[in-house]
């Protein structure tokens, strides 16, 4: 990377952890985005950061010594997206290539396609030369290539568990058969494990930008949780789903998937307003599931507002018991994070040692986030499968993964006539291999609403 790069890319980093707002976000505190072409240069650092120093690691620890990835323009492998500059166009069929030299000679990159690489990948291709002549086409190319490096273990991208490790379509498995032949076709081994691990590990530069998406979500949040978005009586759960969304929008982002609130209400304001009601009205708890897009990581969040009744200056002490019920879980959750295990044994152990600290009615269904929503890392409990989610459960966890602390607890309410109230929450964290960090904090109090 030119030192022009690095030194305007340092420069935005140093504006991103010291200059704009740190830690859990109030209303009105909605942190600076980067412009897109800052963005550009932001992820395409962290990118080729990336190709350079966790590709090589991850083939070896695998023992692919060959990585061959082709995709269509429109159905981009997942792999692949993660992988090529923020800003090139996938056109026609892209291919790379992925080759171990060794130690010494590091991992060649090669693209075979006529994708703009910008000098992430070599270009082994010369496709205007065949526009012109005819003589190598890109398939033709590609069989050179693995003919003239002749690998031993060709990674492909094909998995019946991890989706994010499943990007090759069954006709390009059959088109890339066809061109290399038996012989290399033979080779082929699914590179799930390595895909995974390309997926889930994080390097800290990763976690740096992804912690500017998860403080923009929560502000985002915190401002939909407010007396500036909600009018008792007159707001409706629509309207919260709106705001949250066109706010995501009107600050150049992606949603990371739709957006929901709901209200929690006693049994008594079910019967005075109906089931159908979807008004925030006083003595409402209400509850999220949101998250975004930034820089290309994902994020998801789970928080809960009260709506203060007439007389009332803070929240009743049995809901606050509730959220601290689920703290307790989170930080049991933390607890139980080693690398090496699985995310089925961790949710045994986590449930065990929740039941026995006396947590009531604990539930567990944590998923690995990062650059996609869901998968690839351990998944670490199902709201139906408190026990054993299969193969996607037998994965194990690794250090600098990110992943989403979801779970819920259910806590008797003496106002609602000993009715459980069951608390869905959900943070943002990164496993260092060490710690369990939570991503721009986490909540520990209900957002309020007069």
């Amino acid at each position: 990377m030119a030192r022009t790069m690095k030194a305007r890319w340092l420069g935005f980093l140093w504006l991103m952890i010291f200059v704009l707002p740190g830690g859990p976000a109030e209303a009105g505190q909605i942190p600076g985005v980067l412009g897109i072409r800052d963005r550009i240069t932001a992820v395409n650092a962290v990118t080729v950061k990336r190709l350079d120093t966790l590709l090589p690691r991850l083939m070896r620890e695998t023992g692919f010594d060959m990585w061959i990835i082709p995709a269509y323009e429109d159905h981009a492998d997942a792999v692949l997206q993660t992988m090529i500059p923020y800003d090139t166009w996938n056109r026609r069929h892209p291919i790379v290539v992925l080759f171990d030299r060794g130690p010494e000679k590091g991992v060649e990159r090669l693209n075979v396609s006529r994708m703009g690489m910008g000098g992430f990948f070599k270009d082994a291709w010369d496709y205007r030369a065949y526009d012109k002549d005819k003589k190598e086409g890109q398939w033709e190319a590609l069989a050179r290539i693995v003919k003239e490096r002749d690998p031993k273990k060709i990674g492909i991208n094909e998995s019946d568990v991890i989706w994010g490790a499943d990007g090759l379509s069954a006709s390009l498995k059959r088109k890339l058969a066809a061109t290399l032949g038996p012989r290399y076709e033979g080779r082929f081994q699914s590179a799930e494990k390595l895909a995974t691990l390309w997926l889930e590990t994080l390097l800290d530069d990763d976690v740096d930008l992804m912690e500017q998406a998860v403080r923009l979500s929560r502000a985002i949040l915190a401002e939909t949780y407010s007396n500036a978005v909600i009018t008792p009586g007159v707001t409706t759960v629509e309207d919260l789903i709106d705001h949250y969304w066109q706010r995501v929008l009107d600050l150049g982002l992606e949603k990371g998937f739709n957006p929901g609130f709901n209200i929690i209400r006693s049994t008594v304001d079910q019967e005075k307003y109906g089931k159908g009601d979807r008004v925030i009205r006083p003595g409402d708890i209400i509850h999220c599931d949101v998250g975004l897009v930034y820089l290309r990581y994902f994020t998801d969040h789970q928080e809960v507002a009260y709506v203060l009744r007439r007389g009332e200056t803070d929240v009743p002490e049995s809901f606050k018991k509730a959220l601290a019920e689920g703290n307790r879980l989170q930080d049991v959750f933390a607890g139980e994070f080693q690398t090496g295990r699985t995310g089925n044994q961790m949710l045994s152990s986590i449930l065990a040692k929740a039941r026995a600290a006396g947590i009531p009615n604990p539930k567990i269904y944590s998923h690995s986030l990062g650059y996609y929503l869901h998968e690839p890392g351990p998944l670490i409990g199902l709201p139906e499968e408190q026990v054993n989610t299969g193969g996607r459960g037998d994965v194990a966890l690794v250090p600098m993964s990110t992943f989403v602390a979801e779970m819920s607890v259910g806590v008797p309410v003496p106002e609602w006539n000993g009715r459980n109230l069951t608390l869905g929450i959900e943070q943002d964290i990164v496993y260092t291999g060490k710690d369990v960090i939570f991503l721009a904090g986490r909540q520990t109090a209900f957002h309020v609403i007069k």
